[in-house]
């Protein structure tokens, strides 16, 4: 349980790093964030899954690349589901994505959670 709410925190503080960027993703504020981590967490660990396996093929085929676009996909899906949280198209999808991604790795990697 500890190890879901430092997640869930982390990819809070993630997606409102990500907001100040110009990379096209836009959160209404504080609460719409939580809420928007917590649809991601739950999209990850139930559609992620599935969409990771059906498409291993193709990611063996680009050497995991395909892992992003799978991610920006979760993450365009989680905008779609939660008010006040936008993504503006497909390139802002796949570089929040990346972003969100290495923000999570090394806030990870500082906090010794």
């Amino acid at each position: 349980m500890t190890q879901f709410i430092a997640t869930w925190l982390v990819t809070t503080l993630s997606l409102l790093i990500i907001t100040r960027l110009p990379l096209g993703i836009t959160i209404k504020d504080t609460s719409t964030a939580f809420v928007a981590a917590l649809v991601l967490g739950l999209l990850n660990a139930l559609l992620g899954p599935i969409l990771r396996f059906l498409a291993f093929p193709i990611t063996l085929l680009t050497l995991a690349l395909f892992a992003i676009i799978i991610n920006a996909f979760l993450l365009w899906l989680a905008s779609r589901l939660v008010d006040g949280f936008r993504v503006d198209g497909a390139l802002s999808a796949i570089l929040g994505a990346l972003v969100l991604g290495i923000l999570n790795a090394i806030i990870f990697w500082v906090l010794p959670i």
